[in-house]
């Protein structure tokens, strides 16, 4: 099913639906973001468990970090 057929399928529904089916996608929206937070601490722990990862409170040292 393509993407604007759903589109029409939701345009069809009873505004309660409608309702319902924000919340979800609002819940799924917040749930993904989540599994990509923990993605990125998972990340950036087996980093820093190398110890690849690098941190300073010098502006200069981070721009020339940054640029790396």
């Amino acid at each position: 099913m393509a993407f604007s057929d759903v589109v029409e399928v939701i345009k069809g529904l009873p505004t309660d639906e409608k309702r319902e089916i924000q919340l979800l996608l609002r819940q799924y929206l917040r749930e993904e973001s989540r599994d990509e937070i923990y993605e990125n601490f998972q990340l950036a722990q087996a980093e820093h468990e190398r110890g690849d990862l690098k941190f300073s409170s010098d502006i200069n040292e981070l721009r020339q970090m940054m640029e790396e």
